[in-house]
């Protein structure tokens, strides 16, 4: 009996050692999370987002993570590291190019398509497939994480480089790369500008929680951002001046579209994880956290939601599936008269009449 209590003692003591001192890869910075206030009000849930028409991508294909359309065509990120085309009128889905890391914001421009890829920096390809990179650094640090981008009618690209301490391939996938420096908080992602003309890259605006979705703001300079670790939209000046569009919202944004008549489409990936918000202040219980096995750690939480915005950042309406049917929704795009929902880890392409 002594012996079994004296291993007993060693292996809770082992484990407590493990849980307060084994080396992390994250240094969580405090802050102060916003009190949620879960679904109510202008987020009240409904379910317009719950049946969605699916449409098969091909065998091995999952999460068309973002949309655009060119030249007739629907071109879809995916994460296997493939670029799709989906055909409205046939509504066939075909393989297009894959880029040899992991495209996840999509743009069209003068018949080119733009890229944001996570693995490999900002990309041009053109209607044959070749592929360019037009930026894998600025100032001499590298792009790790390339997330989301937008064009401006002269041609500047503006994009984001989601974390600048934990890239999306040396932390093994997008996910993990999001994980990390949203746990950690430590505010290092950034908004770049490509222009097209000078073939030059300058960053606008640095000390972001994890910068992601982007969209020309309604002055047609000025961008706006999803400050995914902080449940807000940012707006940001050429001039790298910001401010709030929409804060506390009750779920991380992803991707941010220009909709119709100058209104916004804005994703919600996740329900916001409370002991997150709770731990915002105490980054030596964050670390804890990390030491804990996967099951156990805070994790991304289907519910399909989309939100409209006008030009004042004002909600005029949300699409939400509670049941989270179509999993980790990423944003939405209107085209026609079809609102397709993009998503992290869907087999299908999803849509429904718009509006």
């Amino acid at each position: 009996m002594k012996l079994f209590l004296y291993f007993l003692g060693a292996a809770l003591f082992a484990l407590l050692a493990y849980l307060l001192l084994w080396p992390v890869p994250i240094n969580p910075q405090s802050w102060e999370a916003p009190q949620g206030e879960g679904y109510v009000g202008v987020f009240a849930p409904n379910k317009a987002l719950a049946g969605l028409i699916e449409i098969d991508l091909p065998k091995n294909h999952y999460g068309p993570e973002d949309i655009v359309q060119m030249n007739g065509l629907i071109y879809m990120s995916t994460q296997t590291g493939w670029i799709l085309t989906f055909d409205p009128a046939t509504e066939m889905i075909s393989e297009f190019v894959e880029t040899g890391g992991k495209p996840l914001g999509l743009e069209s421009y003068n018949g080119r398509l733009y890229v944001a890829d996570a693995y490999k920096g900002l990309l041009e390809i053109d209607a044959e497939g070749e592929i360019k990179v037009l930026a894998d650094s600025v100032d001499e640090t590298p792009i790790l994480y390339a997330d989301d981008l937008d064009i401006t009618d002269e041609g500047l690209i503006y994009f984001t480089d989601a974390s600048t301490k934990f890239g999306a391939k040396s932390a093994g996938s997008t996910m993990d790369g999001s994980l990390l420096e949203i746990m950690e908080h430590g505010r290092t992602g950034r908004v770049l500008v490509y222009d097209l003309t000078a073939q030059e890259t300058r960053s606008v605006a640095e000390g972001i929680s994890f910068s992601n979705g982007v969209a020309i703001a309604p002055d047609g300079e000025s961008v706006w951002v999803n400050e995914t670790g902080e449940y807000r939209v940012l707006e940001i000046s050429p001039e790298g001046n910001r401010r709030v569009v929409i804060e506390n919202l009750p779920g991380f944004p992803d991707n941010i579209n220009r909709g119709p008549n100058g209104t916004y489409l804005l994703g919600l990936v996740s329900k916001r994880a409370k002991p997150l918000d709770d731990l915002s202040s105490k980054p030596f219980l964050r670390k804890v956290i990390w030491r804990l096995p996967e099951f156990l750690k805070p994790a991304a939480e289907n519910y399909g939601f989309i939100v409209q915005l006008g030009r004042d950042g004002r909600v005029i309406k949300t699409w939400q599936d509670p049941a989270g049917a179509y999993p980790l929704t990423t944003g939405g795009l209107v085209i026609g008269d079809r609102l397709y929902v993009s998503s992290l880890g869907s087999e299908t392409l999803g849509y429904r009449p718009y509006p």
